[in-house]
């Protein structure tokens, strides 16, 4: 079970146990933190792309080639056209492709898989270790297999796909990478990092047009181990698939969860970093992303003044993955920049909503895309505490829940310093002041999000003091976060009035014990209220409402598991 995860907002479907009965796993939907204390400006838009009806087209990147596309008649109800899609039913036709990395970005000359100082170079070719026990699939995503990986969901039966997302196979056409990244981890230089129990496997692109790259984790040793085994634990690895899976379903930009494998292999792990080692079970995680490329990609290259592969690796991703940015335009790492200041400021004021704390936001865990990677010691904040730490190794509380905000604009200082030695004195100029700007765009967005959880609409003057009234309450009573919006959403504004707080609101009532309470409920009135056109059974009904996704609008499909 997740650490944090104890009570429902939204039910998110997740297993068909034995292929016949139903569970659902709960996640907490809602939570806050206190909000910094940082200048106001707007916050920059965010793009959402529309998803689009459109055939696979072959190129660099893997595809199938059973794929048949019909539209049907529009639904005018759902807002979507129907589609009947002829998924693959083996690997046999489904391929993946590396080609559209290494024909553009430098590879490891040296071809043997031994521990060692990689450079000039963005990737190694790594294949992973198979396991040696027999290997059991634990769970799969159905969504993931067909709406992004074109499979139908009777594919992960089969002995193919057991032996490519355990390791054990490649899929012709495609050469495993291991990627080289260095990065600041807890405040300090770590120099070389790497993929040290990861391989991508290959990029995919789907029947919509979208490029995924396939990532192992848990597979095996690769040159950037460093004194790692190059596995993962099942432990570990169930939670990583949860969460990723979850936060999608929490509308929060992440990689996803394909599979779940498991071995009998023996994996040596101190879980407590008490010295007590213990034997676990060896597990694979087939997690796909648009990229794996982060922060600490950059930095290993400026680090050591590899300055033209810096150049074409951010040309590269700028082309790849930035479409609304000319890759000619010589203000384009100022545009990159820009873009990724914005979107990392989203990314973790979406973090705060759910009370989500990641858990080790170093630069390498930091996605240049924005999206949530390497799910390690994170947790979901309960009783309301700023001073939230899922990670047992951080003794100083560095990346405690109430500073992720902080050590999102410490990261992207060191993204800046990576850029600086392509930059001119005017863009270094702007640059700065591009990340200035930073605090701003967190502080407007968190305070969107905190108020759509109050369900209140419109612009007040008085809605920053209204939220920070409220988070102060909460933590003084140590209120549940999630219930205490959840209960919100849910008691009548007449019951508030009177003070009268029915017993199934028990968050609300650990509140009302505060001897502040009645004023906050006084003030919280008196600005539901100046909603314009709204009522209360309104205001209730869009409050539990989920917000559409920042993509396109998932169905809430089931994974199944074995």
């Amino acid at each position: 079970m997740l650490q944090g995860a104890r009570r429902t907002i939204t039910n998110f479907p997740v297993a068909y146990l034995g292929r016949s009965r139903t569970r659902s796993i709960g996640f907490l939907s809602c939570c806050l933190i206190r909000r910094l204390q940082f200048p106001r400006l707007l916050l920059l838009g965010v793009t959402c792309h529309a998803v689009v009806c459109s055939l696979w087209r072959p190129g660099l990147a893997g595809s199938a080639s059973l794929l048949h596309l019909h539209s049907n008649k529009s639904n005018p109800e759902q807002g979507y056209c129907e589609r009947e899609v002829r998924l693959a039913s083996s690997l046999d036709f489904w391929t993946l492709s590396s080609e559209n990395l290494i024909a553009v970005l430098p590879i490891d000359p040296v071809k043997e898989n031994y521990v060692r100082k990689v450079k000039n170079c963005v990737f190694s070719i790594a294949f992973p270790t198979p396991f040696k026990s027999r290997v059991h699939l634990v769970a799969v995503s159905k969504q993931v297999l067909e709406d992004i990986l074109d499979l139908d969901l009777s594919v992960s039966e089969t002995d193919d796909f057991i032996q490519l997302v355990s390791g054990e196979k490649i899929v012709p056409g495609s050469i495993p990478l291991a990627h080289r990244y260095g990065g600041h981890q807890f405040g300090i230089w770590a120099d070389q990092l790497g993929d040290g129990r990861a391989h991508l496997i290959g990029i995919y692109m789907n029947r919509q047009g979208e490029k995924w790259e396939l990532q192992l984790k848990g597979s095996g040793k690769t040159p950037y181990s460093r004194n790692g085994d190059g596995r993962a634990v099942l432990r570990s690895s169930v939670r990583e698939f949860l969460c990723s899976e979850a936060m999608y379903y929490l509308r929060i930009p992440t990689s996803r969860a394909a599979s779940l494998v498991v071995s009998d292999d023996a994996v040596w792990r101190d879980q407590f970093y008490n010295g007590n080692v213990v034997k676990e079970r060896g597990a694979v995680v087939l997690r796909v992303a648009k990229s794996w490329f982060r922060i600490g990609s950059l930095e290993i290259l400026a680090h050591y003044g590899e300055l033209d592969l810096l150049r074409m690796l951010l040309d590269f991703i700028i082309q790849e993955h930035f479409p609304s940015i000319d890759v000619k335009e010589p203000n384009r790492y100022l545009d990159f920049f820009s873009t990724v200041v914005s979107e990392t400021a989203q990314l973790i004021a979406l973090w705060m909503s759910v009370g989500f704390a990641h858990g080790v936001c170093n630069t390498d865990n930091f996605s240049l895309l924005s999206i949530t990677i390497d799910y390690g010691p994170f947790g979901f904040m309960e009783a309301y505490n700023p001073d939230f730490v899922p990670n047992t190794s951080d003794d100083e509380r560095r990346y405690k829940i109430g500073n992720q905000a902080n050590i999102g604009m410490f990261n992207l200082n060191k993204l800046l310093q990576a850029l600086n030695p392509l930059l001119d004195p005017r863009q270094k100029q702007l640059a700065a002041q591009i990340l200035e700007g930073y605090p701003i765009l967190y502080d407007t967005r968190f305070r969107e999000l905190f108020k759509a959880k109050l369900g209140l609409l419109g612009k007040s003057k008085g809605d920053d003091d209204l939220i920070a009234f409220l988070l102060h309450l909460m933590e003084k009573t140590e209120a549940d976060f999630t219930m205490t919006f959840r209960q919100l959403s849910e008691i009548t504004q007449s019951q508030l009035q009177e003070l009268s707080i029915p017993q199934q609101f028990w968050a609300l009532k650990m509140i009302s014990k505060h001897k502040l309470f009645p004023a906050w409920v006084s003030q919280y009135l008196l600005r539901l209220k100046s909603n314009m056109n709204d009522s209360d059974s309104e205001r209730r009904k869009r409050m539990t409402s989920p917000s559409p996704p920042a993509s396109s609008s998932p169905s809430f499909p089931e994974a199944f598991c074995s």
